[in-house]
């Protein structure tokens, strides 16, 4: 009995290491290969996935501190209790609209939880502006560590998961 306890435990002790990275925004999940921009399809800046997006309000991914907030206002980093860097671009091109379209809810360094709003997008004016609206979801430090799992399908912002990732 006792050697089929600690079977399990050690399963379980497996699963329990692993962070979920929860939707940043709500839409459809697009693979990272297939942005139309090759710093995030090549993955130069690291390793994730991208959603097309079909709401307003990104929020926050995991519960860590927020680090850069673009003063574009288009893209945000943010890093886990346990290390992990998040990197979320709105969009493709983005930069170039100069924040129009963008308001930001969040301050660089301020301690965020799951679903906290950081920025909120106009996507009427976004979608006759932007080039593309996909939005990759990076884990930028990603030789820190692995990404077990890329969800599929539709995602609701601070609700689903998009990927699982663990220490290497």
């Amino acid at each position: 009995m006792n050697f089929i306890s600690n079977f399990f435990k050690k399963k379980d002790s497996h699963i329990d290491k692993r962070t979920k990275i929860i939707a940043p925004i709500s839409g459809k999940i697009i693979p990272i290969e297939k942005v139309p921009d090759v710093v995030f399809s090549k993955k130069i800046v690291g390793d994730g996935l991208a959603i097309k997006p079909t709401s307003k309000y990104i929020v926050s991914p995991i519960n860590g501190k927020l680090g850069t907030i673009f003063k574009t206002l288009h893209a945000f980093s943010i890093e886990s209790m346990n290390g992990i860097q998040i990197f979320v671009h709105f969009g493709i091109d983005t930069v170039k609209l100069q924040g129009n379209g963008f308001k930001s809810y969040a301050k660089e360094g301020q301690q965020v939880k799951v679903g906290d709003v950081i920025l909120k997008v106009d996507l009427e004016l976004l979608k006759k502006t932007a080039k593309s609206l996909i939005t990759p979801v990076i884990i930028s430090n990603i030789e820190k560590f692995k990404i077990i799992e890329k969800k599929e399908g539709t995602t609701i912002a601070g609700k689903s998961v998009i990927m699982y990732v663990h220490k290497k």
